[in-house]
């Protein structure tokens, strides 16, 4: 089962960590408030196509979303993409909604968002391989853990 594989890859991470089982929620605000943490801190991870076979891990706030032009000129390419539901699954062993680096069936590069990081005592709430199930850990760790390039990617979901 894939929330199994992903609780797997958190307890080999020697990370800290907290599962969550809420089931389906309607929005950002009712996810935030089973998780137990900000809106903001519920942390997307979103699957981007750079090209044929080359995938990456774009780790996204819940108050935010990717900036396309910022997110290209960091990885120095004209076009990127965001796969279907089928190919996300393939190549990362998660169901859109469920998807984490953690446990991926390939380690694919991560990229996250600058505003995760400046707080040492920050905990983000990430997916962990099935509706309705999550992993909070330390932002910072995590992303040392991930070898996320950490960079600004994303702005401010309008409306």
């Amino acid at each position: 089962m894939s929330e199994q594989r992903a609780i797997d890859a958190l307890e080999a991470s020697g990370l800290d960590f907290e599962i969550t089982r809420h089931g389906r929620v309607g929005s950002l605000a009712e996810a935030a408030a089973a998780r137990g943490v900000e809106p903001r801190d519920i942390v997307k991870s979103l699957v981007v196509r750079r090209g044929e076979g080359d995938f990456l891990f774009v780790l996204v706030p819940g108050d935010r979303e990717i900036s396309w032009p910022l997110l290209r000129s960091l990885l120095g390419v004209n076009r990127l993409s965001m796969p279907d539901k089928e190919v996300a699954k393939e190549v990362t062993g998660y169901e859109r909604g469920t998807i984490t680096p953690f446990g991926s069936t390939t380690a694919w590069p991560v990229v996250a968002d600058a505003s995760l990081v400046g707080d040492p005592e920050r905990r983000i709430s990430v997916g962990a391989g099935a509706h309705g199930t999550a992993a909070t850990v330390n932002a910072e760790a995590a992303l040392n853990f991930l070898d996320a390039q950490v960079a600004d990617v994303t702005e401010l979901q309008q409306g």
